[in-house]
């Protein structure tokens, strides 16, 4: 695991200052504090900071090809390099070292165009092909990896992170107003754009292709559809054999390792696979809140590891932790993202760092497998809608509208008579329906395209190429919240914490397993992740498979009645704060009152508008 950045002179002539890339390369050291590495070669720069996961001695980058004329920086892991290898060397490539970088080199010479598809893995790459000048950037197929990149002064500039970008001289540090606009929706800004104008993101499953100062993008994987007719028994088999295979590839490390565990089933199904692979007891890490009654999953995962075998380590946050650490969290996410549960993903990350320098989770699971509730009451609402009751739901629907005008019963009510391409926007945890309307003043953002967002998920659904309305839901959010929310705060906060990630449920092979099911498999008799389920049911106690979802639950709801309204306070009501640009201040303070006294619950938009100060102030950005 590393971070990458670079420098191209889009004319072929241009040269940069060395100091330049260096500059890049120290913003990210947390994410390779073993390592570094610069190729400065005519018009273009990389550097490389390594964390130092298999062969320790000898992966060093960049790394070069045969005759030194490709070079290569990579961020990631392939799990099926040493299979590569073999057809690789039998095709007569010479290898140097044992790592798995090289694979991805001699792919790239034997297999040309599509070369990525050869890869299994988590990835975001850099290839400087010097007789071809030709740079080659490219993102794995679900976006585990981040890459950014933009075009200042007649170059290419890229990185792992947008700080890195940000280091050089000249670069823009405007928002994008489209992009706040959607933010203030969502709580995170869903690609290709990112919070700064001009800044963009290289989007999963693409590889960019920089020749002659021509820039061309290409999708070389997107995730579709195709049903097929299997019992529960086939699939089941299917299923256990292949997350077997999954997490067994997942382990390739010269490093100590562990999972975290939050005793949900998609976690425990990981730990449950792995230790039963293993000789000796698999590390887990749990963490939980201190006086946080309902909130703390410690009983759970203790439970799991009881029953599993591993050798268990927990962690209890105080609140004030968490308060403090917010300016560094914003630092180390680059762009606001309005989830709480970044911040004790990052302190277990750093506690597991003690123990463990590659850590696997559950993350993509309900992703996957429809593990949402939301994914049940929106099959609910299409019910409602096509059945005998449609007439009278939308009746009610427009009867009751007027009453309510924020909350959650004005946002069904309006939903009920929406289709669903316009009703499912995801599982984030979105603005209340009817506060950003209110919250934001009148005219602001007049500039910004303000259906951004909805373009955006227009776009996916246009795309998707299922008549099931639950693949359907599953295609925008794997193209949306999961790369822009979910894996970015993964990526980022073990990142900062100098560990590595590893998600098997997002493995390709896993995802499109998973794409094949009949819808029946994923929610049956409203059960979600069916199929899952019963495939664990051997390996964990009934309890933990059929408790109910919890999500990494944050007790932020109770903290912003205390210490977080103290802060929000002094932030987001001043006169001078960043928000009050485009804040009504006077709607603002209502609702945080509201919060305080018990009688709404605006954790989720205060939360996000917290995060956003912060990052406006962090980044000294301007509106």
């Amino acid at each position: 695991m590393c971070g990458i950045a670079g420098i191209l002179h889009l004319n072929g002539q241009g040269t940069s200052d060395p100091s330049d890339i260096k500059r890049m390369a120290d913003v990210m050291e947390h994410r390779g504090p073993d390592d570094e590495g610069f190729f400065v070669s005519g018009p273009i720069q990389l550097a490389h900071r390594r964390l130092s996961i298999i062969d320790l001695n000898s992966g060093h980058q960049p790394m070069f090809n045969e005759d030194e004329s490709i070079a290569i920086v990579f961020n990631g892991e392939i799990y099926n390099h040493d299979a590569l290898r073999l057809i690789l060397e039998a095709k007569g490539h010479r290898y140097r070292t044992h790592s798995d970088t090289e694979s991805i080199l001699h792919a790239y010479e034997e297999f040309g165009e599509n070369f990525e598809s050869q890869l299994t893995g988590m990835f975001a790459f850099a290839i400087w092909d010097n007789p071809r000048r030709r740079l080659v950037l490219s993102r794995d197929r679900l976006g585990i990896k981040p890459l950014y990149y933009t075009i200042c002064r007649g170059q290419l500039v890229f990185a792992s992170e947008i700080k890195s970008i940000l280091a050089l001289k000249g670069i823009d540090r405007r928002v994008d107003l489209e992009a706040l606009d959607a933010y203030l929706s969502l709580r995170y800004v869903p690609g290709p754009k990112t919070m700064f104008r001009d800044i963009y993101k290289l989007q999963p499953g693409h590889t960019m292709i920089v020749q002659n100062g021509t820039i061309t993008t290409r999708q070389y994987w997107e995730l579709t559809f195709e049903e097929r007719d299997c019992s529960v028994q086939e699939a089941g088999q299917e299923l256990d054999a292949l997350l077997s295979q999954v997490c067994q590839d997942h382990l390739m490390s010269e490093v100590p390792y562990g999972v975290f565990l939050s005793g949900g089933i998609d976690s425990s199904a990981v730990v449950a696979v792995l230790q039963k692979k293993l000789a000796n007891r698999l590390q887990t890490f749990t963490v939980g809140y201190d006086q946080a009654a309902g909130i703390n999953e410690f009983d759970y995962a203790d439970t799991v590891s009881r029953h599993v075998g591993t050798t268990h380590h927990t962690l209890t946050l105080q609140a004030q932790d968490f308060a403090d650490w917010i300016p560094k969290l914003v630092w180390h996410l680059d762009e606001p993202v309005g989830d709480a549960a970044c911040i004790p993903l990052y302190f277990l990350a750093r506690y597991a760092k003690e123990r463990a320098t590659v850590l696997q989770s559950g993350e993509g699971a309900d992703e996957i497998f429809a593990g949402y509730s939301i994914y049940k009451k929106m099959e609910w609402m299409n019910t409602l809608q096509r059945g005998p009751w449609s007439s009278a739901c939308r009746t009610l629907s427009r009867t009751i509208t007027p009453f309510v005008k924020t909350g959650k019963t004005a946002r069904y009510a309006r939903l009920l008579r929406k289709p669903l391409e316009e009703r499912y926007r995801g599982v984030s945890g979105h603005f209340m329906e009817g506060l950003r309307e209110r919250l934001i003043k009148p005219g602001v953002l007049k500039d910004a395209d303000q259906n951004f967002a909805e373009k955006v998920f227009s776009q996916y659904y246009g795309r998707v190429r299922s008549d099931r309305d639950l693949n359907r839901m599953l295609f925008v959010d794997t193209n949306t919240w999961l790369p822009d929310d979910l894996l970015v705060k993964a990526d980022k906060m073990t990142m900062a914490a100098s560990v590595e990630l590893r998600v098997p449920f997002l493995d390709h092979r896993l995802v499109e397993f998973a794409a094949r099911l009949p819808v029946s498999l994923k929610i049956r008799h409203g059960q979600t992740k069916y199929l899952l389920k019963k495939v664990m049911e051997p390996y964990l106690p009934h309890d933990v498979i059929y408790r109910p979802k919890k999500g990494f639950p944050v007790p932020v709801s109770d903290w912003f009645k205390h210490g977080l309204y103290e802060m929000a306070t002094e932030l987001l009501l001043s006169s001078k704060s960043h928000v009050s640009g485009f804040i009504d201040l006077v709607y603002l303070r209502s609702l945080m009152d509201q919060h305080k006294a018990g009688k709404h619950d605006f954790s989720n938009e205060l939360w996000g508008l917290l995060v956003l100060e912060w990052w406006f102030r962090t980044f000294e950005v301007q509106l």
